[in-house]
């Protein structure tokens, strides 16, 4: 496979003004956007003790969608639905702001 170029990238950006090569530029290169820090932090706050929390803006950067992981014991005996309902009251403020959200919970494994 060839290296990538500005060169060889031009056929494919042929149309394509404004913002958006920004906005994927900026994305290449932030390792996390406000937008992730932000709901990053607000879920660190709602959920203290999760052994993990992985947050991706899937917009491309300009924070319409997000994608989120988290793991916590806080989940544990409750179904999918209604730990995914826990993620939402979190983020509630936040989500109308949102087009769209992946949730993805699960408990420790030990």
């Amino acid at each position: 496979m060839a290296a990538w170029s500005p060169a060889a990238a031009a056929p494919l950006l042929r149309g394509i003004r404004g913002p958006p090569l920004v906005h994927c530029a900026q994305r290449m290169f932030a390792s996390q956007t406000e937008g992730e820090l932000k709901v990053t932090r607000i879920l660190k706050e709602k959920f203290p003790g999760a052994a993990a929390i992985k947050v991706t803006d899937i917009s491309g950067g300009c924070g319409a969608m997000y994608e989120i992981q988290i793991e916590s014991e806080e989940f544990k005996e409750k179904r999918t639905v209604q730990q995914h309902q826990m993620v939402n009251q979190a983020l509630k403020e936040e989500i109308k702001g949102m087009h769209g959200l992946r949730i993805f919970t699960s408990v420790p494994k030990h």
